[in-house]
């Protein structure tokens, strides 16, 4: 995804500093130089004006306005299967300039619950995707199939058993959990009693870092796992996850397809 965003933003500058030499010195120069019947524009010239508004449009929008991002894993399920593809909001926290993805005029901060995008920061070359947890100054603990924070041990309401579809059918028989976070609450999956030691601890958030897990509770690389930092610096955010616009596995959608899926808001 980087590689694409370089060669966007190359190709937008070259083509906008071809069009305004163009425009400046080189249309009057072969003005200058050849005949009314010889006066044909360059290749170059010719596709870059051509090309140069729409390649414009496309790294505005997907740079300020919204990113779309596919759904590769399970760690979200129930609530973003595979094959999702979602829209990201690139100025819920602010304005960030491509690339360097250095914020530019601040917006806002993430909330306990926002399902985010973000660049891990020992993958730095990757977009994942999670739930924010834990807020700057929280103790997060993770013990059993409990979580709490600051404190408290969340309030969970059994749904009952999860049947799962297309490439989530592994999780079938886990138990869908419904977790009341402080202030708003969502849905999880949890094989209960069989929870990875490993993930299991306490944490205290560093200011202007965050706390992120997946819903698919056991089967999700997170906060809990990281070995260098449990945490999300801020800068690593790329935006917050807002809209499913397709649900399609497969070329040409020939796997699983739920259009029911189709236009559903990200809670």
């Amino acid at each position: 995804m980087k590689w694409f965003e370089i060669i966007l933003v190359v190709l937008t500058l070259g083509s906008g500093l071809v069009v305004l030499l163009d425009k400046l010195y080189l249309r009057k120069r072969r003005a200058e130089k050849a005949s009314l019947l010889d006066s044909e524009e360059p290749a170059v010239v010719d596709y870059s004006r051509a090309f140069f508004p729409v390649l414009a449009v496309v790294l505005i929008l997907r740079s300020f306005v919204a990113e779309p991002y596919k759904i590769p894993s399970s760690s979200m399920m129930p609530n973003l299967l595979i094959g999702d593809f979602i829209l990201v909001n690139k100025f819920s926290y602010g304005f960030r300039l491509p690339i360097t993805n250095t914020k530019i005029i601040p917006v806002s901060e993430p909330k306990r619950g926002d399902v985010v995008v973000f660049k891990p920061p020992h993958a730095p070359d990757q977009n994942w995707i999670k739930r924010v947890i834990g807020l700057p100054g929280d103790r997060i603990g993770f013990h059993g199939d409990t979580l709490s924070i600051n404190g408290v041990p969340m309030v969970y309401e059994d749904r009952g058993e999860y049947v799962g579809k297309g490439r989530g059918a592994e999780m079938t028989g886990a138990s869908l959990l419904s977790e009341q976070l402080p202030g708003r609450s969502h849905t999880i999956l949890e094989l209960l009693g069989r929870a990875d030691p490993r993930g299991q601890g306490d944490w205290v958030v560093p200011e202007g870092q965050y706390f992120v897990m997946g819903d698919n509770r056991d089967n999700s690389e997170d906060s809990r796992f990281w070995q260098q930092t449990h945490f999300l610096p801020e800068e690593n955010l790329r935006g917050k996850a807002f809209l499913i616009w397709l649900n399609c596995e497969g070329w040409f959608c020939k796997g699983s397809f739920e259009p029911s899926r189709i236009g559903t808001g990200i809670q």
